[in-house]
């Protein structure tokens, strides 16, 4: 299982949508920049019991796609709007991309085995500052990811 080149697919989706200030792909140390701005990290990777064969393992990688937008952004009704659309935006790219260009049997859309493509709005304070956070979960099913071997 080629991980960097699954990080760089989830993240090439983020980049050329061109709506966000930067896109980083390790969850950051400190503040973001103002703006939007993507955050991708690898959160589990583990086989899959109902996907895998007798002669090799089918791994769910599954990946961390926050954006984030400072709190005190103006005007403040509109942080919610540009963070949804955002959030709508992405879901479409990896909707559309089912198979990352080949990479995975499937970025499992509607939980196949177990997690599905979801959405969470929720507030960070990052060096006392609190931003609006939506972070998407993109689980991948990779198959033949491991040979078993006796």
């Amino acid at each position: 299982m080629d991980i960097p080149d699954l990080l760089a697919k989830v993240e090439s989706h983020a980049m050329t949508l061109g709506l966000f200030e930067s896109v980083n792909t390790h969850e950051p140390k400190g503040a973001p920049a103002n703006g939007l701005t993507v955050a991708i990290w690898v959160d589990r990777v583990f086989p899959s019991q109902t996907l895998s064969g007798l002669a090799s393992t089918t791994a769910i990688l599954v990946f961390n796609v926050r954006i984030y937008s400072p709190m005190l952004a103006e005007p403040q009704d509109m942080i919610d709007p540009e963070m949804t659309a955002a959030t709508d935006t992405l879901l479409n790219a990896y909707s559309g991309d089912f198979q990352l260009s080949g990479s995975t049997m499937a970025v499992d859309l509607l939980g196949m085995d177990g997690q599905p493509l979801t959405a969470q709005a929720g507030y960070i304070n990052q060096d006392n500052r609190l931003f609006r956070v939506m972070t998407i979960v993109v689980p991948l099913i990779v198959d033949n990811a491991w040979t078993q071997a006796a």
